[in-house]
């Protein structure tokens, strides 16, 4: 049987920030508040000055202009504000092979993150959660591409569903890269749940307990593969992960947002 912890040592690991391991430590502490987090990422002016300018941008609408990292804060809110931040830490850290077009993978993670906040919301999951996790599930394909270089082009073949990437995923190393992400995300002491997701999250119903979250961004995926998302696209997506999460296509029809809406590239820019 395929070992993880074997193709992770074939990899030079990404590590991640002071700041960003104590973003994390927050996630698991309920007693955090905004002050520890806007303390937390005030340590990192760089970091600061990109979640200023997401702040600003069209993705978040605001009616006015932010100007401080705690009118930011207060404004967007802490638990979006730190996921934002988070994820502008991973694109710093995570390499992408020459292969994959930077821009596009990007593209390509926000939109299922804004998909499975969008789900999350949907059904009372934690919305902010089901973003991050959204944005970390493909970052486990750099992880594949850097253990097995020669097979980027068989993964990245057209066409690409995510459906068919995690088989060829699988095939290639024995695992996807859902279930790599979790193990990175298990290493950094990411809360429990979004370790299940990622774990769960190609193979949904196969996971026992059963993830919702990990539901949820396994539809989210495979709504961002599309280049446009419709009443018939929604058909097509796998029957029995929508019931059990027990959504209801006809409302998600009727709320379909913008996936372009989503996009915001202020990750990319440092």
């Amino acid at each position: 049987m395929a070992d993880i912890s074997s193709l992770l040592q074939t990899t030079k690991l990404p590590v991640m920030p002071e700041v960003a391991q104590a973003l994390i430590r927050t996630l698991n502490d309920e007693n955090a508040d905004i002050t520890t987090v806007r303390d937390v990422i005030a340590k990192d002016p760089a970091l600061t000055a990109t979640l200023l300018r997401m702040a600003n941008s069209a993705v978040f609408g605001l009616s006015r202009t932010v100007t401080t990292l705690e009118n930011a804060v207060s404004v967007v809110g802490m638990s979006q504000i730190r996921a934002r931040a988070l994820s502008v830490c991973m694109a710093n850290v995570f390499s992408l092979p020459p292969e994959m077009n930077r821009m596009h993978f990007w593209q390509q993670s926000m939109k299922c993150a804004g998909y499975a906040r969008w789900l999350a919301m949907a059904k009372g999951l934690d919305e902010n959660q089901a973003w991050l996790t959204g944005i970390m599930l493909r970052l486990g394909e750099t992880v594949v591409a850097q253990s097995r270089p020669g097979n980027v082009a068989a993964i990245e073949a057209q066409p690409c569903a995510a459906h068919d990437r995690w088989e060829r995923e699988r095939t290639l190393t024995g695992f996807d890269e859902g279930q790599v992400m979790a193990e990175l995300a298990r290493r950094w002491e990411f809360p429990q749940e979004m370790v299940q997701a990622l774990d769960a999250c190609a193979q949904p119903l196969e996971a026992v307990p059963f993830s919702a979250l990990g539901g949820v961004v396994h539809l989210a995926a495979q709504l961002a593969e599309q280049s446009q998302v419709s009443t018939e696209t929604l058909a097509e997506l796998p029957e029995g992960v929508v019931h059990k999460i027990g959504l209801n296509l006809l409302w998600m029809s009727i709320h379909l947002p913008n996936a372009e809406a989503f996009v915001d590239t202020t990750i990319l820019q440092h």
